[in-house]
């Protein structure tokens, strides 16, 4: 039995979605065309749009479909700075996703100054360091919800609340923490909010930005869909999925049952590999993600036995993958060379006790071998 333990890289396509995508792709109008086709085609694509609004408990209208969180964490902050062309000052933190970091890394080059906040050594995000960084001059505050490597929460409600009272507009990658933790943007004021599909069992290519209304932001592709926002044809069909991916998730969001899952796989190596330590460990995290250090003991050659044995798990983000760099988030909790002998486990809603069972029974047995040829 393969066992599926990266759902942080990407997570299988739930049945349903898949089912509504392959509706969308028979009857298969293009929801601009005022014809029946085209009118099936756009009560497909209002119904979805309503779904990840229920989601995000905000209206349709607050809701632009992109092609990936990338895209949408792109958008927010590039029409930030737009909307605010005489500030030039962003504030972020040093964990976020890579892609992200890379748009700052322009945006400097570009004359904007960026703050990049530190962490703990358990990936934990002071309030404190926030409400001093942000000044008159700040655009925008823009932070990750959870963290995509070891799973930690920021404190986003209080982070917004900094941000408004000092007049900055407020944007959160929340890739990580949709599917995962409950949402609800009728009581965290957040401007944007970004999240993919492929992480929550809808497939790669579709995800959601969230524009709080009356934020006149502005188009990265022009044209006339998404109210102006977002132009292009839409994937419907990937749309449709998204959409199905949100509505199986209220009606059973499973988190309770994956957290036990977690507790069980990380009791279990605890114990059989007494040298093992969780990263973020000592703080909230989401309930699917575990990130484990193994001493000195590089990650790599452990992955590479696990995948011989059919387990599938990875060091990190996906998208850094292959690099000779450590991960830059254990590096900013201060972890060193324990950085590089870090692996991370994500859990789906599809995981089994069977699976965890698996895993326990196997990884330990890897870890012995390995350190009695070190020795």
């Amino acid at each position: 039995m393969n066992v599926y333990l990266d759902n942080n890289a990407t997570t299988r396509v739930a049945r349903k979605s898949l089912d509504a995508m392959l509706e969308c792709m028979e009857d298969y109008g293009n929801p601009s065309s005022m014809h029946v086709l085209g009118q099936n085609a756009k009560k497909r694509l209002m119904d979805a749009r309503m779904q990840v609004a229920s989601f995000l408990a905000a209206s349709p209208q607050e809701v632009v479909f992109t092609g990936s969180g990338t895209e949408g964490n792109h958008m927010a902050i590039l029409g930030s700075c737009a909307l605010n062309p005489g500030k030039r000052h962003i504030v972020t933190s040093r964990v976020e996703h890579p892609a992200t970091l890379a748009l700052f890394g322009h945006l400097e080059k570009q004359g904007h100054r960026v703050t990049m906040l530190d962490v703990d050594e358990e990936g934990r995000l002071d309030p404190d360091d926030l409400e001093k960084a942000v000044t008159n001059e700040t655009a925008l505050v823009s932070l990750m919800w959870a963290n995509n490597e070891t799973g930690v929460v920021f404190p986003i409600g209080d982070a917004v609340k900094i941000a408004k009272s000092k007049g900055c507009l407020f944007h959160t990658d929340a890739v990580q923490c949709a599917g995962k933790l409950k949402i609800d943007l009728s009581r965290i004021p957040v401007d944007f909010l970004v999240f993919s599909g492929h992480k929550m069992h809808a497939p790669k290519g579709v995800g959601a930005l969230f524009v709080r209304k009356g934020i006149r932001l502005p188009p990265l592709f022009f044209g006339s869909q998404e109210r102006g926002r977002r132009g292009g044809t839409e994937n419907l069909p990937g749309i449709a999925a998204l959409g199905m991916a949100c509505r199986l998730f209220m009606e059973d969001d499973c988190c309770e049952r994956i957290g036990l899952l977690r507790a069980k796989l990380e009791a279990g190596i605890l114990e059989s590999i007494p040298f093992a330590r969780i990263n973020g460990g000592g703080t909230e995290r989401v309930p699917n993600t575990s990130s484990i250090r193994f001493g000195e003991m590089e990650s790599e050659a452990i992955l590479d036995r696990l995948d011989k044995a059919g387990i599938y798990a990875s060091s990190g983000a996906a998208c850094a993958a292959g690099g000779n760099q450590p991960s830059h988030v254990l590096v900013a909790m201060g972890l060193g060379k324990a950085a590089e002998a870090s692996i991370r486990f994500s859990l789906s809603r599809y995981t089994t006790e069977e699976e965890i069972a698996q895993l326990l029974g196997i990884l330990p047995g890897i870890v012995e071998q390995m350190t009695g040829r070190m020795q």
